[in-house]
């Protein structure tokens, strides 16, 4: 009978911690800004960005992501967000898609401009940098070691001072 009870608490207990962790995963995704008003931007490419992700100024949330679309015309990505109402963001903003960490959560960063007009409900943020690709820079860092490691070694360096080229802009040296 011990050994039955032993279970029932042990099951109990690892369906109430995985519960507790369900709980809070599905509260941190769905933080809400409480409003706020809506900017556009627009990128050559969103990677890892999705709907509901954070929209920080200093690191802090100040909104969340609302959609994000393809532009037909252009082929650019189209992201809207949110931005709380007692937050203003300078027309001359700029925005990029960071990570958070190596293992993605990426957010939209918003940099604040300098400039003393403000951003209104409809405004878009021109200047932007998309994502980048993890795995495509570390295969761009890859082939380049490769390259580097398979390269043919350029001539041996002179050892001794009679050995190297003239320099072409020193006068000449009369022969004795």
């Amino acid at each position: 009978m011990t050994r039955r009870l032993s279970e029932i608490l042990t099951g109990a207990a690892v369906i109430l911690v995985a519960a507790l962790f369900l709980f809070f995963a599905l509260g941190r995704a769905h933080t809400s800004t409480g409003g706020g008003y809506t900017l556009h931007a627009q990128f050559d490419h969103v990677d890892g960005l999705s709907i509901g992700a954070p929209v920080k100024m200093a690191g802090v949330q100040v909104g969340t992501v609302t959609s994000a679309s393809l532009d037909p015309k252009t082929y650019a990505a189209l992201v809207d967000f949110t931005v709380r109402d007692n937050i203003q963001v300078p027309s001359d903003s700029s925005a990029a898609i960071l990570s958070e960490s190596l293992l993605g959560g990426d957010y939209l960063s918003i940099s604040p401009g300098g400039s003393p007009d403000m951003l209104k409900q409809g405004g878009a943020i021109t200047v932007t940098q998309s994502s980048i690709n993890l795995e495509t820079l570390l295969g761009k860092f890859i082939f380049s070691a490769a390259n580097l490691a398979t390269a043919k070694p350029s001539a041996a360096a002179p050892s001794s001072p009679a050995a190297a080229p003239a320099n072409p802009l020193a006068p000449p040296v009369k022969a004795q």
